[in-house]
């Protein structure tokens, strides 16, 4: 016998939206994917970067107290 293993999502994320997200990338045809990606490219409100990988963890919680302020 094994030990079941809790699964833990992100703050407003639960199994049946990674299941949708999953689902939605699943049945993209590959150019509806390219399009997608280069829709997100030229968004005026975003920014692409590239940046160190041991970073990522300060941008992301840096992110976070953002979208929460909103």
């Amino acid at each position: 016998m094994t030990k079941r293993q809790t699964q833990s999502f992100p703050p407003g994320w639960d199994e049946e939206r990674v299941r949708r997200v999953l689902a939605h990338y699943e049945s993209q045809s590959e150019e509806e994917a390219v399009a997608e990606d280069e829709a997100a490219f030229e968004d005026p409100s975003q920014t692409t970067m590239e940046v160190p990988t041991e970073l990522v963890p300060e941008i992301r919680k840096l992110i976070a107290q953002h979208a929460s302020k909103a």
